[in-house]
């Protein structure tokens, strides 16, 4: 895996704890289909979106056959939004390279797809394994990210790394 894909839910939830650009600089290739960059994204302004193509994320535009695979999932499964179907498709069409989502049913789906999936808590693992963000820091983004009502990450294992990160900060 050395390509990942993003949805909008998993990149949002780094926002908010201010990780877009450490995110940036994991050793992958973070890529977005355009249409969630340009239509989902309507929080960041055009700044910080240069910012962010500057510092390496890649918009991509979805061939035809892509679409109208991402057309079929979404007429499959009509909670999934078309963008994460777009997500979805982009994923599959490029070797090498799994899906970042926090969406628990387009999880589901790409796994039955055959799609690798990953989503924010493994991102903060690889930031922790790649020394990119201080322990200290992690610590306090996962504390934030526990008490925000609208990140839905599994507790348990949210708890886990807080308690480990603890035990090497102490």
């Amino acid at each position: 895996m050395r390509i990942i894909v993003s949805d909008t839910s998993c990149m949002v939830d780094l926002r908010k704890a201010e990780l877009l650009e450490a995110l940036l600089k994991l050793p992958y290739t973070f890529v977005m289909p355009n249409t969630l960059f340009e239509h989902e994204w309507l929080c960041l302004s055009p700044g910080e979106k240069k910012r962010l193509c500057d510092q390496g994320l890649e918009v991509r535009e979805l061939p035809g056959p892509a679409v109208e695979r991402a057309a079929v999932y979404f007429n499959q499964h009509r909670r999934l939004e078309l963008n994460d179907c777009y997500a979805l498709t982009l994923t599959e069409d490029l070797e090498d390279s799994v899906l970042l989502t926090g969406d628990g049913l387009l999880r589901r789906v790409a796994e039955e797809n055959g799609v690798g999936v990953r989503g924010v808590l493994w991102v903060i693992d690889e930031l922790e394994a790649h020394c990119i963000v201080p322990l200290r820091r992690l610590h306090d983004v996962l504390q934030v990210l526990r008490m925000d009502p609208l990140v839905f990450l599994p507790e348990a294992e949210l708890v886990r790394r807080l308690r480990r990160l603890a035990r090497l900060l102490s």
